[in-house]
């Protein structure tokens, strides 16, 4: 299991849909991934879930993914929350 913890960037600004484009980057991996936050813990590939999560800037939150390509699902997501 790869875990890591990030302080969230403005996503809101840089994508239209940040709820389902995180998803999206979340499916292109086969590692079951989870964000987690004080309250939360979500399955990174439902959007469902992700839209119950809030996404605010400064926000810290845990990324874990356990499989097969863990290291770069937890790379990619951080990419996508950090807006790199």
């Amino acid at each position: 299991m790869n875990k890591q913890e990030v302080v969230i960037a403005d996503i809101v600004k840089k994508y239209e849909n940040p709820a389902a484009e995180l998803v999206r980057v979340a499916c292109q991996f086969t590692s079951t991934m989870m964000l987690t936050d004080e309250t939360y813990r979500v399955n990174a590939k439902s959007l469902l879930g992700i839209t119950a999560f809030r996404f605010i800037k400064g926000k810290t939150v845990g990324i874990e993914a356990s499989g097969e390509d863990e290291d770069a699902a937890v790379r990619a997501m951080t990419d996508f929350l950090c807006c790199r």
